[in-house]
């Protein structure tokens, strides 16, 4: 026994072997450089770059985003059960202590083979209290394998956590482009279904009184009807895009505020990067090597299957037949044992196991290369996706612009009686498209920054990182001047413009500047709204909210640009919390 007790003590105090590999990360075959990297390049990866959209509805949309976003939540909790995992598995790492205690009361029977002693009690009591120790010891380092696959799972859901802000934040940047893409498509629809209405009445008129064919009539009602039937269907994608975000925003569907359009933001800067630099920007590619270094540590755990276990187990306590006597010294009792098991036939279920971890680890490391090749091939596409959508918009401008011209020089000659109805049409055709199609190309630009910086990863996510946890929705600047005038205001931008206006004297540099731009883009809105407010609300005095509060009851019922500006100015703001000083 005392053998098995130094044997034990310098396991301990060595800390013993530990089988299978030791993890190295695998040498990867990567570029120099990327093949389509921009010139102009800057270091930009560790900058919140949505911010150089210059939208602030933008900035709010995503920051409300990482603060309620459902899959984040759901990503932080996977890291608390893989946290807990890690606890659990490395456990039997030290000494498990327990206790316990029974009473019990008992009669045997006095007429068995072996006589029952005569000067026993009969029934009689017994009480006991005692602790125990049982400790595995990790001399072949299977627990302290297990536990550095739970440490890389523990990583692996840490990463994916940040993999999930970084397509969190290019996904809210890249619906909401797309949908300002759409946005304009439909002023574009619009305006031509306007136009066209135009032509239709007029030429109606022309024929009344025999100036043209009744064939000249049906085609300008051709131009109106195509354009009719587009709009119907840009609304509907506007929609879906609004829910779509609702969604990433942690909302129920419903309106999505609009900032500037896309002619008024800007394009933040190309990021520079290196190919090697990806392994530590990207959070899939980490999360994929935390994924292989816990299969790596799989194989030392099966392998140490093959080696027998030494186990030591002690007890110490009390046992009595009177509580009274519990703890005096003839009732204690105590034991301690030491135990080593290992197997000699198995038919094969340690080898299956080590060939298990082996192929898993092997699975693992391909995945990592096919994770590093398309993060490669990611990068590579949306550098010569916005390299080439750049030409392409400038192509496309170049159409536009002659294809107006084109539709002046035919409408010139068809009211000169040179060129038929046909030859106009035919202009309108072009133009209506391609007009279509430029706002579509600059909305994919856009977009294709988003995805540029979603490939190249970087220090970005952390600092999106750090808004998840005390990020206001809607966020609103002047919170301190709000929290001093405007405390008892109705929740609402709108009216938290009005108010602060009225103290505009008092406001520090920053927010004067801020209600002075918000106050001018109250009364756009207004104005854009005055023939909702006409047709809606023709009786309401304007006045604490009042036209808001009745616009948002016909929310459905308004025109688009005007649902925009209420969405926008009708959305609640976050005051901070009463200090109570």
């Amino acid at each position: 026994m005392r053998k098995v007790i130094a044997v034990t003590l310098l396991t301990l105090f060595t800390g013993g072997c530990m089988m299978g590999p030791d993890y190295r990360r695998p040498a990867v075959d990567m570029p120099a450089s990327f093949q389509y990297e921009a010139k102009d390049a800057k270091e930009t990866a560790n900058t919140e770059w949505w911010k150089n959209f210059r939208d602030p509805v933008l900035d709010g949309l995503i920051a409300e985003a990482l603060a309620n976003n459902k899959n984040i939540k759901i990503a932080a909790a996977n890291i608390e059960q893989a946290a807990g995992l890690l606890t659990q598995t490395r456990a039997p790492l030290f000494p498990q202590v327990s206790y316990g205690a029974g009473a019990s009361r008992q009669r045997q029977s006095e007429n068995n083979a072996v006589p029952f002693p005569s000067n026993a009690s009969n029934p009689f009591n017994t009480m006991q209290l005692f602790g125990g120790v049982n400790w595995e010891i990790d001399l072949w380092g299977r627990v302290r394998r297990l536990s550095e696959a739970a440490k890389a799972n523990l990583f692996a859901s840490e990463e994916a956590r940040r993999g999930v802000i970084l397509s969190l934040v290019a996904s809210v940047a890249g619906n909401y482009m797309q949908m300002r893409g759409l946005d304009e498509q439909l002023v574009i629809a619009k305006r031509n279904l306007a136009a066209y209405d135009e032509s239709v009445k007029l030429y109606e008129l022309q024929f009344q009184y025999g100036l043209i064919s009744m064939m000249t009539v049906e085609q300008a009602r051709t131009q109106y009807e195509t354009a009719a039937a587009l709009i119907p269907q840009i609304e509907s994608q506007i929609v879906v895009l609004e829910n779509s975000l609702s969604i990433l925003l942690g909302r129920n569907p419903g309106p999505i505020a609009r900032g500037n359009n896309i002619h008024e933001m800007a394009f933040p800067d190309v990021p520079a990067g290196l190919p090697s630099q990806l392994l530590e920007r990207r959070p899939d590619l980490a999360q994929a090597e935390q994924n292989l270094v816990a299969a790596n540590a799989q194989i030392g755990a099966a392998k140490a299957l093959y080696f027998p276990t030494i186990s030591l187990t002690g007890s110490f306590g009390y046992e009595s037949a009177n509580l009274s006597d519990l703890f005096k010294s003839p009732s204690r009792m105590w034991s301690y044992a030491g135990s080593i098991i290992g197997p000699i036939f198995t038919a094969g279920a340690i080898s299956g196991q080590v060939r298990q971890a082996e192929a898993a680890q092997q699975a693992a490391l391909i995945g990592y290369e096919l994770a590093i090749q398309n993060a490669f091939a990611d990068v590579e596409n949306a550098l010569i996706n916005r390299a080439k959508l750049s030409e392409q918009i400038q192509a496309q401008e170049r159409l536009v612009k002659a294809n107006r011209e084109y539709e002046n020089l035919a409408k010139l000659q068809y009211d000169g009686g040179y060129a038929p109805y046909l030859t106009v049409l035919n202009a309108q055709q072009q133009l209506f498209p391609a007009e279509l199609n430029l706002a579509q190309f600059r909305a994919s630009l856009y977009i294709a920054y988003a995805n540029l910086y979603k490939a190249m990863g970087g220090g970005w996510v952390a600092e999106a990182d750090k808004m998840t946890a005390a990020a206001p929705p809607q966020s609103f600047p002047c919170m301190e001047e709000i929290e001093k005038y405007c405390k008892d205001v109705s929740p609402g931008k709108g009216q938290i413009i009005v108010c602060l206006a009225e103290h505009r004297q008092e406001l520090s540099p920053v927010c004067r500047e801020k209600v002075d731009k918000g106050r001018d883009r109250l009364e756009e809105a207004k104005r854009i709204c005055t023939p909702d407010i006409d047709r809606f609300c023709p009786g309401i005095v304007p006045g604490q909210g009042r036209l808001l509060k009745c616009l948002k009851g016909e929310l459905n019922g308004l025109s688009p640009a005007c649902r925009e500006k209420v969405v926008l100015y009708g959305g609640s703001v976050d005051a901070p919390p009463t200090t109570g000083k």
